[in-house]
């Protein structure tokens, strides 16, 4: 029996240390760092369920065993204190009885409280499957409804648009316009806002084209000084666009290699990133363009002729002209490209050295992941600079995405000191769900020429599926410091924009719910700016245009954080797509190891000194510096020098390694 009992005290051991209580334990107890699981994933949610299940039968064979061996050891105890044996010996068994009871009073307890735990986590187990099965079938429930949704909207558009009131070829003749009363942040927007069609614009205004010969003695009605001619002075304004381009003595590429033709469903993944900042959300390089955001930024330089072009205005309101044009410019290439720009790792720079056939210089740098925020400076040798920072703001509002462009651009122009400050515009990329994808903006621009307080208010009209306007509409007024117009701006954001000289303007009679437009009484319009056209097979080169073809070309003696030599960008753009996705995901890690080495340099006892707690604070700048802008009263950051001269001695030894 004494061997029996001992088998069987081996055989609990062997079965307990096995590890099924420890392991119940371990899995129960969870991590306080881990996420909550998704809904999306059910299958290992289920699983865990099924292994808890399982522990949990484990533990109630746990409970008999300790029953049945315990009852085992009191009768053997029993036999034993029946036997004749010594008086020392019984005063021992008699100490070994007694912890026995007190050993089978402990065991009685934790199986009553084992049998507890065994019931209640059956219940919950049970509770734990309906709510999992629940969420499940309401998740599934809300994505069909979501994409019926979408779908409705899709028909809707197409139906309206096949119906009687829808022109079959809409004009270009943008005679009619409205401006909103400018904010003072046009690019920031709050988790709630909406667009909405613009037919109900706190300002408005419309433009009646006259007779040149008629009107060149008109008499000056309200808003007007007088008689206003269109004198040969202002040949200026004629062909803004048609400046040939510059002589290139380096010979660019003109096309790149094809999209390879990979399918990915964009909703698979962003239906789970609602009202997420885009910039935190690991997007695979599918839905990338092979450019970086710092390209993308240098590519508002692709119309720069209309800047050569307005140092030779001697006329501010005129000049004021063809920075409108140029700021409108900006976004022509945004029509067709709905792919998602690589967003630049901390302290990535690109150049684009176009002296001597573009006449400019310039350099951009990212000075902050998160937000994402680069800085830009360019340097005309025709009398020009323009610098910005421009931090992106984007969230998934569930049908679109809002890209919000936050921060000042600030243009210069030596000869006549004139300083122009500006915003951009609002984009939204549309049909995510179902649909075509395509790419609209909207919002308001205020131009202000900071020295003689000229401003120019352009409206970037969002599309409208009840209106009959031109899509891409964008209309304007150049006003001088008096707030007196000159100049009524018409066009689209993607074609083109034309500029009419204000003869006269007076209010309109009052509308049947008593609001008023005035009346600009026009010259014919004359052409600032005209799209060029896009290269031959640019669908399959992600619409790229000219230049931005050239961008991603491989040049020598750039600095060794500039974008063209970006690895995973590289990859993609030679159809690699898996192996720039591993390669992405290797330089993100690296940026993340990079973080976390400056937050560790000052860590608490380290003894550093002010200078190396500042630096730890954040990434700082090679090429830029923040400094308060005097005009806009914000701090931002702007070229401090030197890139240029390290390029001359090839000197990059202060770049960091950040492919």
């Amino acid at each position: 029996m004494r061997g029996r009992g001992c088998w069987e005290t081996a055989s609990v051991r062997s079965f307990c240390s096995s590890g099924c209580l420890n392991k119940l334990t371990r899995d129960d107890s969870g991590d306080d760092d881990e996420e909550p699981a998704s809904p999306t994933d059910k299958s290992e949610l289920q699983h865990t369920l099924k292994n808890l299940s399982l522990k949990l039968d484990d533990l109630s064979t746990c409970n008999d065993l300790i029953t049945k061996h315990g009852a085992a050891l009191q009768r053997s105890l029993n036999e034993l204190d029946s036997l004749k044996i010594p008086f020392e010996s019984g005063e021992k068994l008699k100490v070994v009885n007694e912890r026995a009871t007190l050993f089978r009073i402990t065991s009685n307890a934790m199986i009553n409280a084992c049998r507890d735990f065994l019931e209640l986590a059956e219940i919950h187990s049970r509770k734990w499957q309906r709510a999992l099965q629940y969420e499940q079938e309401q998740r599934v429930h809300l994505e069909e409804t979501i994409e019926q949704l979408a779908k409705q909207h899709n028909s809707l558009e197409r139906a309206f648009r096949s119906g009687p009131g829808w022109p079959a070829n809409p004009s270009k003749s943008l005679s009619e316009g409205s401006l909103l009363t400018p904010k003072g942040e046009d690019s920031e927007e709050d988790e709630d806002t909406e667009y909405f069609d613009a037919m109900e614009d706190a300002t408005s205004f419309i433009t009646v084209i006259t007779d040149t010969k008629e009107d060149r003695k008109a008499e000056g009605g309200p808003g007007t000084g007088g008689t206003v001619e269109w004198t040969s002075a202002e040949n200026v304004l004629d062909g803004a666009s048609f400046v040939p381009k510059g002589s290139c003595r380096v010979k660019r590429r003109v096309r790149i290699p094809d999209k390879p033709n990979y399918s990915l469903n964009l909703w698979s993944i962003m239906k789970n990133c609602i009202g997420r900042e885009l910039s935190r959300i690991p997007m695979p390089v599918n839905f990338n363009e092979p450019l970086s955001m710092l390209q993308r930024l240098t590519e508002d330089l692709e119309y720069h002729h209309l800047l050569d072009k307005a140092v030779n205005c001697s006329n501010s309101v005129e000049q004021m002209c063809l920075v409108a044009a140029f700021s409108v410019s900006s976004y022509s290439t945004t029509v067709h490209r709905i792919a998602k720009p690589f967003n630049p790792m901390l302290g990535e720079t690109f150049e684009l050295d176009r002296l001597e056939d573009m006449g400019f210089r310039s350099l951009c740098e990212q000075v902050s992941h998160h937000p994402p925020s680069a800085a830009h400076h360019t340097f005309s040798k025709h009398g020009w600079s323009l610098w910005q920072e421009i931090t992106i703001a984007s969230k998934f509002r569930g049908k679109y995405i809002s890209i919000m462009p936050l921060g000042a651009i600030h243009l210069e122009f030596q000869a006549s000191g004139n300083h122009y400050v500006w915003r951009k515009s609002t984009s939204t990329v549309h049909n995510i769900i179902v649909g075509k994808l395509w790419i609209d903006q909207s919002g308001d621009i205020e131009i202000v020429n900071h020295k003689t307080k000229d401003r120019c208010q352009l409206k970037f009209v969002p599309y409208s599926y009840f209106s009959k306007e031109a899509a891409r509409k964008v209309t304007g007024v150049v006003s001088d410091s008096q707030g007196k117009a000159h100049y009524v701006l018409s066009g689209s954001w993607d074609e083109q924009m034309e500029c009419s000289k204000v003869v006269q303007s007076s209010p309109s009679s009052p509308s049947a719910d008593g609001k008023q437009k005035t009346v600009y009484q026009t010259l014919p319009a004359k052409l600032l700016w005209k799209k060029y056209p896009l290269p031959e097979n640019s669908e399959n080169m992600y619409y790229f245009s000219e230049l931005a073809l050239t961008l991603n070309e491989l040049e020598e003696g750039v600095a060794p954080t500039d974008s063209r030599l970006r690895p995973d960008q590289r990859l993609m753009e030679e159809g690699h797509w898996d192996q720039a996705n591993t390669e992405k995901q290797r330089l993100e890690e690296k940026q993340r190891l990079s973080r976390r080495r400056r937050l560790e340099i000052c860590a608490p006892g380290r003894g550093c000194s002010a200078e190396e707690e500042k630096e730890s604070d954040g990434y700082m700048p090679l090429w830029f510096e923040k400094r308060l802008d005097p005009l806009t009263r914000e701090t931002a950051y702007v070229y401090k020098g030197g890139y240029w001269e390290a390029k001359e001695k090839q000197d990059w030894h202060m770049c960091p390694n950040i492919f």
